[in-house]
């Protein structure tokens, strides 16, 4: 569609903002703007001007001076559109305003109102936005006790700075109340050190060295002069050493070179156990017996008790804590344990006073009744004694190790066929004479040596008849020998084949299983049977012996044989 139609169709071109093309300039007019604009950087001609009647610098590039086509069709140069625009301007908040804290003063209720919060009656916000303590009934209950609503917060538009002001909001006479507050604790310390002064005046205690000590003296005074932390600091030759041992001194690694001594982290530089703990010397002896000896020593015991008991007062309810109130925590501590002494020795009293039994708790230590004490001894790794005495061992009320009859052994020392004995002569009767070695050759039948035998008595000789019966008994035995022989022998031969039969089906039963376990192996585990892999019964010698036979073992050079 040409610009023609377009005047047809409306009727004239004034009635299209923007579509007014722009004139076509000559080459002529072309070269006298460019002058003129030089002449205008140069100063020799004078700027342009826009409607409200200001300059237009002449170095600002075209692309901002000219006016876009939807914003002014005029087409004059001017610089009002780089300009914010008051209509479409965003009103913000000043700087200086916040906001309102507190509550509302002046507005006293009675009564709940409905849509306010069930914890403190309060309209300006919900019960689980309250920041009162959770009260056993609320308010919306009791009627009573209605908290004042806060100041309704308007929702602040800040601008760019307003939104980056760290002081904005900030009450500079939240700071002098602070001021004010440390100022007056320290003059209560200098009056009461000043009395206290007049006080050791008076009494004539003071030293001659701290009257010359000026009144203003702070517990700062020496703090230059504190150790930090971890370093070593020589103010004279102004040198810092971090945690770095003198390099005459034994490395830990080298104090004991066994392999099953003390761990040393060289990341860390620590050794927490003592490397001389495996060669049997007194820990209070050796140079060094570890890092946790140092960290389990001094005050470090004492200190984890405070610990533990402000951690077990803070959960009943008691607010303490060791870094924040020491001095507060420390007399609690004390006072826990005089209670608890008086509460221990108030429940002995009165069980004693109950039960009785007083007479009891005055007898003589251990160590007199029974003989025994706690001397201090030292084992080597094998169980033998080092340094020290072996413990007595404990005897019962009974009587230990009596021999009688000229026994070596107590009676029980010896046992046979389910009957019990004497250990030195093998006699079964108890309270017997020990009869020694010769005893212990009868019941075992063991024949006696030359010059001990005893007589033997002489056999009569033996009729015909009896030698008859004698050689046909004979005659029998070989006969059912034979018999035996040959029954034993068609017995093998059917149990071997029978064995080979059963080992045959074995075989087979195997080969079932394995296939069985592999197809089991090859599903996914939620779709096996429950069971699928266990064994209920024993197997038999068989069975066994066909896994054997069939088990594939990587060690053997013939395995990738065995299915050819």
């Amino acid at each position: 569609m040409c610009m023609d139609e377009i005047k047809q169709m409306t009727g004239s071109s004034e009635g299209i903002v923007g579509l007014d093309e722009p004139k076509k300039m000559t080459r002529e007019d072309w070269r006298k703007k460019k002058e003129l604009e030089e002449q205008r950087k140069l100063g020799n001609a004078p700027a342009e001007v826009d409607e409200e009647g200001k300059d237009i610098n002449p170095h600002i590039p075209q692309y901002i001076s000219s006016v876009p086509w939807y914003v002014d069709p005029s087409k004059r140069p001017t610089l009002k559109h780089q300009r914010p625009q008051s209509e479409n301007q965003k009103q913000y908040t000043a700087i200086g305003e916040w906001y309102k804290r507190g509550v509302q003063e002046g507005s006293v209720t009675t009564k709940f109102r409905k849509g306010a919060c069930e914890n403190c009656g309060a309209m300006t916000h919900k019960k689980k936005d309250c920041l009162e303590r959770p009260r056993k009934v609320g308010a919306k209950f009791t009627g009573t006790g209605i908290a004042p609503d806060e100041h309704s917060q308007v929702q602040l538009d800040l601008d760019y700075d307003g939104k980056r002001d760290r002081w904005n909001g900030y009450d500079p006479e939240e700071h002098q109340r602070i001021v004010e507050e440390y100022a007056k604790v320290d003059l209560a310390k200098r009056t009461l050190k000043a009395q206290k002064l007049q006080d050791e005046l008076a009494s004539g205690k003071l030293d001659q060295s701290r009257e010359h000590d000026s009144e203003d003296e702070d517990e700062d005074k020496y703090a230059d002069d504190i150790d930090m932390p971890g370093q070593n600091f020589d103010s004279k030759r102004r040198i810092t050493v971090r945690n770095l041992r003198i390099r005459e001194d034994t490395a830990k690694y080298l104090r004991n070179l066994d392999l099953n001594s003390a761990y040393y982290d060289p990341k860390t530089r620590a050794m927490r156990e003592n490397p001389y703990s495996n060669t049997g010397m007194n820990p209070d002896e050796v140079g060094y017996a570890g890092d946790n000896f140092v960290r389990y020593s001094g005050d470090t015991i004492t200190m984890a008790q405070t610990q533990l008991f402000a951690w077990e007062a803070y959960e009943r309810g008691s607010e303490v804590h060791l870094q924040a109130d020491p001095t507060k925590l420390e007399l609690l501590h004390r006072s826990f344990k005089v209670k608890k002494e008086d509460f221990k020795e108030m429940q002995r009293e009165s069980i004693l006073e109950k039960y009785g039994g007083e007479e009891h708790l005055d007898a003589p230590p251990r160590e007199l009744l029974l003989a025994q004490t706690e001397d201090y001894l030292e084992y080597s790794r094998h169980g033998a004694v080092l340094k020290g005495l072996e413990k007595a061992v404990a005897r019962s009320k009974y009587e230990e190790d009596v021999l009688i009859n000229n026994h070596t052994c107590i009676w029980g020392s010896y046992w046979k066929d389910g009957c019990w004995g004497y250990k030195c002569c093998h006699s079964m009767v108890k309270q017997s004479y020990c009869t020694g070695e010769t005893g212990i050759r009868t019941v075992n039948c063991v024949p006696f040596e030359e010059g001990l035998t005893e007589p033997q008595e002489e056999e009569m000789p033996k009729s015909l008849l009896e030698m008859h019966q004698d050689k046909m008994k004979e005659k029998k035995k070989k006969k059912s020998k034979k018999n035996k022989k040959r029954n034993s022998d068609s017995s093998d031969s059917e149990d071997e084949e029978k064995k080979k039969e059963k080992l045959k089906k074995a075989l087979e039963a195997e080969d079932k299983r394995v296939k069985h376990i592999e197809a089991i192996m090859q599903l996914d585990e939620r779709k096996r049977p429950y069971n699928s892999l266990q064994e209920v019964k024993a197997p038999t010698e068989e069975e066994m012996e066909a896994f054997r036979m069939k088990r594939c073992r990587p060690d053997d050079p013939m395995a990738s044989f065995l299915g050819q």
